[in-house]
């Protein structure tokens, strides 16, 4: 750890105060054609497709039929047919009308060819490739996944016994696709809800580096239970922030009725923030880490407010809000905190010019850019070693926001003035005690960072010779909670109680704590213990062998007292959060609700 301030280089970040000639576009990238075995309209035209498309208002659009790309195919075909007609001068007026038709439709969305892969266990997965993409090399990786030629132009969703989640993912990343999990929240997507699947199966299939995205059911949705909240990188066993799209899956043109589930082209839109209209600037937003760029569609009346949305998710391990940055009364210090802690732990996202609440108006910053140049100097100055950080500044209720991206650091410990450790602990920030500052020191940072991102697999093998499928396990009942405390072991030494806290988000022990010198979270769990309010075996209302002791509420948050039997020993945690609980907990908290 250096403290020679005059090598220090400036934070990684650049000021950006607009998007320059970047412009919202929408897109729909999971539609079917009748090259799909299960697409509901007959007679229906490629032509009809991309009409509808741009009634929709859609700018850029992929086919991504079962297992195949007949349908792509096909409409290419038509294309280069009519061209040929056309150069031979043959064209009959119908077929002159045809073709000007697909040359203004093509002039103006951007139609990409796709498939929506069936894995092993029925898991659902698109892959998009650019416009100019051969037919045959497509079928060859689809061939490669081991859908059986008989199958390669049915366009079924069933496709008998293919490559696993993880190689499929590998495989379209590697030439050179966008690799998203279809509706990975619902049937056949691999965030498996409502499957008695083993966490680690689920957490392979949502952080592998190969997969960029994944398409939700629920993107409009608000509130601490939807997917985007649960991927967005505040969990220890999900560290990675999944960038959440959303795509119609349509399978028809136009959606039957209201209430009707089958949707039609463009019923579900996400918007991106593009250069231009082109696959590279998708795949480079798509796999890039601003997941700000894209957003669900609601109309131009109404478009998404990412700092709202943000606001509305709440303050979490990698999140949190400032109203101010300025130097009197201490706010600015406190942003230094929240970026110490961030580096020292997965990274997060800081908001300045904003409260937590989301009912309360932004404050703004004003002269952003001057501030954000102020802010990268105080950093700099500041913090030790350098950290890795963007900031830049997004507009909310006409107000312009400052945020600053805090990667993960390499290089941890971070500190403010070469001597103040701070970490993050769900909501909180604070000064790291000594166990957890020897942790930071003595931790590998090549192992932290491959802890931190899942190994890259093998080299792609030739076809008939795909490396073995990962068996989801089944989860138990008797899973510790993943955010909170527990008390270990108490002992008094000279009139004062010694406390062994773990930490429930990465199981460290922390040695010596006191009442006096604990915080928040620790001092509530350590007094408890002190006042002797632990319930006996016989006063808890067990549910096999989890219990809820209380239920504490405070705004929006909520925070659950946890108890678990493991033979004749008693586990209680403090301080608990939704999301550090498995679908066993969270049905045991909904019936104590």
């Amino acid at each position: 750890m250096s403290n020679n301030r005059s090598r220090r280089r400036k934070p990684r970040s650049k000021p950006t105060g607009s998007s320059g000639s970047r412009q919202w576009r929408r897109m729909d990238l999971h539609l079917h054609t009748p090259g799909s075995s299960d697409y509901q309209e007959n007679n229906v035209s490629y032509l009809d497709i991309l009409r509808q498309a741009e009634i929709r208002g859609l700018d850029i659009i992929a086919f991504t039929d079962h297992n195949t790309v007949a349908g792509f195919a096909a409409m290419r075909k038509e294309v280069e047919r009519l061209l040929w007609l056309e150069e031979l001068g043959r064209l009959d007026p119908e077929e002159k009308r045809r073709l000007d038709e697909y040359r203004r439709l093509l002039e103006k969305i951007l139609v990409l060819p796709g498939f929506e892969f069936t894995a092993t266990f029925g898991f659902h997965i698109l892959g998009i490739f650019p416009q100019d993409t051969p037919i045959s090399f497509l079928e060859h990786l689809l061939l490669t996944l081991r859908v059986p030629l008989e199958s390669l132009r049915k366009g079924s969703a069933s496709v008998g016994a293919s490559a696993d989640v993880l190689t499929a993912y590998r495989v379209i990343n590697e030439a050179g696709g966008i690799v998203i999990a279809a509706h990975a929240n619902s049937s056949n997507g691999v965030a498996m809800r409502g499957l008695d699947f083993g966490g680690q199966t689920r957490i392979a299939y949502t952080q592998d580096p190969n997969l960029h995205v994944l398409e939700v059911t629920d993107l409009e949705k608000r509130g601490r239970y939807t997917t985007r909240r649960f991927f967005d990188g505040s969990k220890p066993e999900y560290p990675r922030a999944m960038r959440c799209i959303q795509g119609s899956d349509a399978h028809r043109l136009l959606r039957e009725s209201v209430t009707a589930k089958s949707l039609g082209i463009g019923d579900r839109v996400t918007e991106i923030l593009l250069r231009d209209a082109s696959f590279e600037a998708l795949a480079e937003v798509l796999k890039g880490n601003d997941l700000s760029l894209t957003r669900p569609y609601r109309g131009p009346a109404n478009p998404i407010d990412f700092v709202q949305l943000a606001r509305e998710e709440g303050e979490s391990i990698v999140q949190s809000f400032h109203a101010s940055m300025v130097q009197r009364g201490g706010y600015q210090n406190k942003v230094l905190c929240d970026i110490c802690a961030m580096a020292n732990g997965n990274g997060g996202t800081i908001y300045i010019g904003v409260s937590a609440n989301p009912k309360e108006k932004p404050v703004g910053v004003r002269d952003h850019n001057g501030a954000i140049e102020r802010l990268q100097t105080v950093i700099s100055n500041k913090l030790t070693p350098e950290p890795h950080l963007h900031i830049d500044s997004l507009p909310s209720q006409d107000k312009q926001i400052v945020r600053i991206t805090v990667q993960p650091g390499p290089d941890k410990p971070y500190a403010i003035d070469d001597n103040l450790f701070y970490i993050r602990d769900d909501t909180e920030t604070s000064l790291a005690v000594r166990d957890e500052i020897v942790r930071l020191v003595t931790t590998n940072p090549e192992a932290a960072q491959a802890d931190s991102v899942l190994p890259p697999l093998p080299p792609l093998p030739p076809i008939g010779q795909l490396s073995p499928q990962i068996v989801p396990t089944t989860s138990t009942v008797e899973e510790t909670p993943r955010t909170g405390v527990e008390i270990v072991e108490s002992e008094k030494r000279k009139g004062t109680y010694y406390h062994t806290v773990r930490d429930l988000r990465n199981g460290n022990l922390i040695k010596n704590v006191t009442r006096s010198s604990a915080r928040k979270l620790w001092h509530y769990a350590i007094t408890i213990v002190e006042e002797g309010g632990v319930p006996k075996a016989s006063e808890i209302a067990w549910q096999g062998n989890i219990a809820v002791l209380d239920v504490r509420k405070k705004n929006d948050n909520v925070w659950y007292d946890l108890a678990m039997r493991e033979g004749d020993t008693i586990h209680y945690f403090y301080g608990v959060t939704d999301s550090g609980l498995n679908d066993n907990w969270l049905a045991l908290i909904e019936k104590a609700h």
